[in-house]
């Protein structure tokens, strides 16, 4: 039976189905704040479908088994919804973290089947979303190391987030089959008539600024070097979309003591977390890792089952062709502390530039962050005159994590910077993940997408 906020009597006024996917390692309760505002605003309008077949080390068996389920769970549900006397119009949905990408996968499914002919496709959000992976921007040995070994710790999951999968007979990552311009999921995603995303700008250790705000450049990176500019209203926690960065304000260099102390400051507020580091830490890596073993054998065999029609549930319906056209130009949190701890890395010239770095070129004018993804790589060239790219270097991505930038980017995404102050976790933070009061800027973030990005 589906997993919904409310049974309502047949015969409601509700018309439109919205549906919300939780993340990595998560269950449907990490949506409770999610679901009761959304009900709270909209009533009885909305008939939320909370997915739960997903839930927890489900999690582990990839994006299309994942995608696949979720379609199946949003079927089933709408069919015995009719039943009941339910008339939908309307679909949106909603995807926290690695739901975001079930949730891609699984639009192009339903898009397949005839289901966004029959609703209309209202919304689509995701929060805290790795649309375009999690692999650590570093050239360097360790972050090779880094970004060869922990996707092997989640089974398929792992290894599509960090793109070194091969998927189907593609010879590409999945993410970027999600993202080719002639993929079903385009296609689907495209037919939506909202697009929004709101990424965390620092302390999400899950999924990093560049990959949830889809851009290939963190002006965020050292946040004592800008002049963050907020949506009115919403101060302190979501920053303005279009020029979330103001130009910096001309001070007196700063003096080198002041400088020093600022430093040892520094040092010492990270004291418990490398004392965290050096004694709970590696403890708690020995246990996730051996649970990564026994969990990653019983996803094999998932999806061992799954792919040969064994395991009960009959899935070859979903087995559609993902490419629109015949062709194959595909476009080229146990793990957290140890991923946080991959300093970016960039390319595109020698060494780095402060973001107060005084230029006669930009120091007068907003930085926005169209701006900043159309100059800052070869692959996203649309206005190469652009001079932002002197000031915020591209970071250390691979081509086909560009690639995918620049394909999902064509699809006006409406992006919003997060900034939680409150709490070191703001993946969870950013949607209330746990109803507590270190986590009460999240409920500001819901309350922004309510107002400004949910339609009915």
């Amino acid at each position: 039976m589906a997993s919904a906020v409310h049974d309502e009597p047949p015969a409601t006024k509700a018309d439109h189905f919205c549906v919300l996917v939780h993340g990595l390692w998560g269950n449907p309760s990490h949506l409770d704040y999610v679901a009761s505002a959304l009900k709270e605003r909209h009533g009885d309008s909305v008939y939320i479908l909370v997915a739960k077949r997903n839930a927890g080390h489900f999690t582990y068996d990839g994006i299309e088994l994942g995608g696949e389920r979720l379609a199946h769970e949003v079927e089933e549900a709408l069919d015995e919804l009719a039943k009941e006397g339910y008339n939908f119009r309307k679909l949106s949905i909603v995807g926290y973290s690695l739901g975001g990408l079930v949730a891609r996968y699984a639009i192009g499914l339903l898009d397949a089947r005839g289901w966004l002919g029959k609703l209309e496709p209202v919304n689509f959000t995701t929060f805290a979303t790795p649309h375009v992976g999690v692999r650590a921007p570093a050239t360097g040995i360790r972050g090779h190391i880094w970004n060869s070994l922990a996707p092997r710790t989640i089974s398929m999951s792992g290894k599509q987030l960090f793109l070194i999968d091969s998927f189907r007979d593609t010879g590409k990552p999945l993410l970027s089959v999600l993202a080719d311009p002639e993929s079903i999921f385009i296609k689907a995603l495209a037919k939506f008539k909202h697009r929004s995303a709101y990424a965390n700008i620092i302390n999400d250790r899950s999924a990093v600024f560049y990959t949830t705000f889809i851009t290939a450049v963190d002006p965020f990176n050292d946040l004592d070097s800008v002049n963050l500019n907020y949506v009115k209203g919403y101060e302190r926690v979501i920053l303005d979309p279009d020029v979330p960065v103001l130009p910096s304000k001309q001070t007196e260099p700063e003096p080198l003591a002041s400088q020093i102390w600022r430093r040892v400051t520094r040092i010492f507020n990270k004291l418990p977390l490398w004392l965290f580091v050096a004694t709970v830490l590696p403890i708690i890596l020995v246990i996730f890792l051996g649970n990564s073993v026994i969990q990653t054998i019983r996803s094999r065999q998932r999806i061992r089952l799954h792919e040969e029609g064994t395991n009960g549930i009959l899935f070859g319906s979903y087995k559609v062709p993902l490419l629109v056209q015949d062709m194959r130009h595909v476009m080229e949190d146990a793990f957290e502390n140890a991923n946080s701890r991959q300093d970016p890395e960039y390319i595109g010239f020698k060494g780095r530039r402060a973001l107060t770095e005084p230029s006669t070129t930009v120091s007068d004018k907003p930085s926005r962050i169209s701006d900043i993804d159309q100059s800052s790589s070869p692959a996203l060239s649309h206005n190469c005159g652009d001079t932002m790219s002197k000031t915020y270097a591209t970071l250390a991505l691979t081509p086909s994590q560009l690639a995918i930038i620049d394909s999902l980017n064509k699809l006006s995404f409406r992006k919003y910077p997060v900034y939680i102050h409150n709490h070191m976790h703001s993946h969870a933070a950013i949607v209330v993940r746990i109803q507590k009061k270190a986590f009460d800027e999240g409920r500001l973030v819901i309350k922004h997408w309510l107002d400004n990005e949910f339609e009915d």
